[in-house]
């Protein structure tokens, strides 16, 4: 998930490495050394991730007793999941405070398309898949192109083969995996209309989330940290009521806090009141 910078200012990842197999004092340490040399640190964790690793972050949380550690987990694809969080160590180097970054996530969330060409689906399980592709994945040589975000959608590819796009100007990432890139290169990628197109390694997470290492991972993403910027600070932004810092939306990404609902008053005392007035 650690891609390199996007520009100059993008800030390095802190990677915790391998955080529920070590020892838990050793990984509550690390994390605390964190949280003191930064403040606040955001978490960004596939929700496909292994319920260990889960259950791991969730209990460092709760020994730390504090509110300025916030796991982040959105429905993305590996690849989609690394464009996000180096998103987000870009806009770290902005004068945003830690509530409106960690919020911002949830924003940029859905401006990114992100899929790959497959040459299965028969294990494929984080995007809905009819009995007709299944049945079509057992041909030789068939291939698929697959939309996981922010619409699922499903192609076999032929010379016809198109998946719905950005509307806006992105840049594309593609990660190779076993499996020749041409239709994303030299199809997919006009057809999104993509201003650059960059190639990284797979994520080591692919595989598994696709069901196969025959495949190319792809992502296309908003590169441009001023307009990131931008996007984030056309937002309106509230506090949490419950710890007081500065969110974006109706959820503290910090201490996981909603807005308080306030019951309406029955309909005879609202007429009472108009009646006083």
């Amino acid at each position: 998930m650690a891609l390199p910078p996007q520009d100059e200012r993008t800030l390095p990842a802190a990677v915790l490495r391998d955080i529920e197999q070590r020892p838990l004092e050793q990984a509550l340490a690390d994390l605390q050394a964190l949280v003191e040399q930064h403040g606040h640190v955001i978490v960004v964790c596939s929700p496909a991730a292994p319920t260990a690793l889960r259950h791991r972050l969730h209990t460092l949380r709760s020994l730390m007793e504090t509110d300025r550690v916030a796991l982040f987990r959105p429905e993305l694809p590996p690849l989609g999941l690394a464009v996000l969080a180096r998103q987000l160590r870009q806009l770290a180097s902005c004068d945003l405070s830690p509530g409106v970054l960690a919020s911002a996530g949830r924003l940029l969330v859905h401006y990114i398309h992100a899929g790959a060409l497959l040459n299965s689906v028969t294990r494929l399980d984080h995007v809905p898949v009819g009995l007709k592709s299944h049945a079509k994945s057992w041909v030789p040589g068939s291939q698929f192109g697959v939309l996981a975000h922010p619409e699922p959608r499903l192609v076999r590819i032929t010379p016809e083969a198109r998946l719905p796009g950005p509307e806006f100007g992105t840049w594309m990432l593609v990660a190779k995996g076993q499996l020749p890139s041409d239709w994303v290169t030299g199809t997919l990628a006009p057809a999104w209309k993509v201003q650059g197109l960059r190639e990284v390694p797979l994520p080591a997470a692919s595989p598994g989330w696709w069901g196969t290492g025959r495949i190319v991972e792809f992502c296309s993403y908003l590169p441009d940290l001023s307009v990131l910027y931008q996007l984030v600070t056309s937002v309106r932004r509230g506090r949490c009521h419950w710890c007081g810092i500065d969110v974006i939306g109706d959820r503290c990404v910090f201490c996981s806090a909603t807005p308080p609902v306030h019951d309406s008053p029955p309909l005879g005392q609202l007429e009472n009141r108009r009646a006083v007035g």
